[in-house]
């Protein structure tokens, strides 16, 4: 059985990543990339569907830690007779896929139960298995199914055992045990085996990054929101295709928004939302040159005609994202159909622009020059909005019921005609801008009147409803309205009554309302709550945003990392993880907390 989701850890190298279990089970891996078919598939089934396990026979205890501020796992079990420590990473920079497992013996003697399970195509494809003895005499385990192979290296190898391979022995003090697994493609040459000062330069490297931010993710209220911040910023670089430049939502797919349900999505794809959201998040806390490889691939990906433009993308920009149910496979504690690809990507969700241009805004207001290709596609896009903008929308939630005409989302039309008007007169960029004035005041005037319910003192999910949905918190933050307008405080006051729970966590919106077209059921969602936090500090309430973020805090435990939902009734995550949009709106919201409290500019 998988283990709970934040009993998970995630590895990585910048071009895919891995769920290591508090179990030392390495439950989940895609290769050679974040949007590849798993060879280690156990999250989604059973440990024959995948998985490499390396921890202790007998009874032990726990505790782990990421190597400073890395990605570099160290698990320390205690036995009776003894402990050891067990460091998993996944080496940078090297253009190439590797995970290194390494057993470090540090007192007694622990004996360690070593299995190792390939089956390429998500658990379904049981590969030929041989062992080979290099020219050195160093042996090697080499697994190939198609243009897929996987080497074993390392100090002892497991043997063939009913189809997989396992061993046991015992580790004593001062003893270390290394392990490495590269993928390559079946028709290439076996790629040379990492050195020891490629391995360390993968911890240092990590260091590295997050220390070159500037000063704007620095002195951020307390310790506790310190760690987050800079774990959700590491978490954010992780999820980043190195080469690429595009930002994936998570590393999974189909672990469950609701237990049991069919609330299961795949999110190993690049939104451009969260693309957007990136942007803006790392202009803020002070990584330039990161923000400007995040801008060249968001206007990569929406490089073309206007009218062809994609909410989602593959890592590489590719376009076509078919879904598919994968029938082999039982599902995160049964919770079925587990789905590749997403068919999101069909769909009409008008609020995208809005954040595409709210971003590009943030970038040239930071100093990063607009190019004379980027301002163009930026015209084009607006010109396209401006003819579109009535269509019924899925909205930010992929709706899969009833296309409608959602409040958050002509908010966020009128938020790309705005930055496109700022761009203008800020700027000096040349453009239609009395046309795009006075749809962006056509927009604003359509809002205040169908979106606003008057007789509840609040915004609407969509025009004519009469709850209120989490995503209207975008409101202030996006300057459609001041936080202390009467219509936002009004808002929030009925998000309160209706979306956040005693915890200060926040729903996304009532799933019994059947808007999705789907079952009813899900678990607040750590985004929101995220946004909540930002919100309330916009609004002076510095102490109650301060307890909403302690919230999350807690919820991402001593490895920092945050899923999609948190149940309250289990005390569980759920949903995909790590979740890009969850560390964003950590980063987002610390820094306007730190600035509400007068340490640095509105986040």
């Amino acid at each position: 059985m998988a283990s709970r989701i934040e009993d998970y850890a995630v590895i990585g190298d910048m071009e895919t990543a891995a769920l290591v279990g508090v179990d030392g089970s390495v439950d989940w891996l895609c290769l050679p990339r974040f949007d590849s078919d798993a060879c280690f598939c156990a999250l989604l089934g059973t440990p024959r569907h995948g998985r490499w396990l390396l921890a202790p026979d007998v009874p032990h205890t726990v505790s782990r830690r990421y190597a400073d501020d890395s990605f570099v796992l160290q698990t320390t079990y205690t036995t009776g007779d003894g402990v050891v420590t067990v460091e998993d990473l996944m080496p940078t920079g090297g253009g190439r896929a590797d995970l290194v497992r390494r057993v470090v013996g540090v007192r007694g003697s622990v004996r360690l139960r070593h299995e190792w399970i390939v089956r390429f195509g998500f658990g379904r494809v049981r590969p030929w298995v041989h062992r080979i003895t290099d020219r050195e005499g160093i042996p090697s385990l080499h697994a190939v199914a198609g243009p897929d192979a996987l080497v074993l290296r390392g100090t002892r190898l497991p043997d063939a055992a009913d189809g997989c391979h396992v061993d046991v022995f015992d580790v004593a003090a001062g003893t270390t045990l290394e392990w490495h697994l590269t993928w390559y493609p079946a028709w290439q040459d076996v790629p040379a085996m990492h050195g020891p000062a490629h391995v360390a330069d993968t911890v240092t490297g990590w260091q590295r990054w997050l220390a070159s931010r500037g000063a704007g993710a620095s002195d951020a209220v307390d310790d506790g929101l310190q760690a987050l911040l800079e774990r959700s910023l590491l978490v954010l670089r992780l999820l980043t295709h190195h080469e690429a430049g595009g930002i994936v939502a998570a590393v999974t797919t189909s672990l469950p928004e609701q237990w049991g349900g069919s609330r299961n999505w795949d999110y190993r794809y690049c939104w451009l939302r969260d693309a957007a959201l990136t942007l803006t998040a790392l202009v803020r806390a002070g990584f330039r040159d990161e923000a400007r490889a995040w801008r060249a691939w968001l206007l990569r990906a929406a490089a073309g005609d206007p009218e062809d433009l994609q909410i989602v993308y593959g890592v590489d920009g590719r376009r076509d994202l078919p879904e598919r149910e994968l029938e082999h496979l039982p599902g995160y504690e049964g919770a079925r159909p587990v789905r590749v690809g997403n068919a999101a990507v069909c769909q009409f969700q008008a609020d995208v622009l809005g954040e595409v241009m709210v971003a590009l805004e943030h970038s040239r207001e930071a100093g990063l020059a607009t190019d004379d290709i980027s301002w163009p596609l930026q015209t084009a896009l607006v010109n396209d909005l401006a003819a579109h903008w009535r269509r019924p929308d899925s909205g930010i939630w992929e709706i899969r019921g009833e296309p409608r005409a959602f409040t958050h989302s002509r908010v966020m039309v009128w938020a790309a005609f705005d930055r496109a008007v700022r761009a203008v007169e800020r700027h000096g960029l040349p453009g239609p801008v009395d046309r795009w004035r006075a749809a962006r005041d056509e927009v604003r005037d359509e809002v205040l009147t169908e979106g606003f319910d008057a007789t509840r003192g609040a915004f609407v999910q969509y025009y004519g409803a009469r709850h209120t949905d989490a995503s209207l918190l975008q409101i202030p933050l996006v300057g459609f309205l001041p936080p202390d307008d009467p219509r936002v405080v009004g808002t929030v006051a009925l998000i309160e009554r209706e979306l956040v729970t005693d915890g200060g966590l926040v729903y996304r919106y009532r799933t019994e309302d059947g808007v999705d077209g789907l079952p009813p059921g899900e678990f607040p969602f750590l985004a929101c709550t995220a946004w909540y936090a930002r919100v309330l500090a916009l609004m002076g309430r510095t102490d109650d945003a301060h307890a909403a973020l302690q919230t999350l805090v807690r919820i991402g435990g001593p490895l920092g990392l945050l899923a999609e939902e948190y149940d309250p009734a289990t005390g569980r995550q759920a949903g995909n993880m790590p979740q890009a949009l969850s560390h964003l709106g950590v980063v987002q919201a610390v820094l306007a907390l730190r600035a509400a409290r007068g340490r640095g500019d509105p986040g």
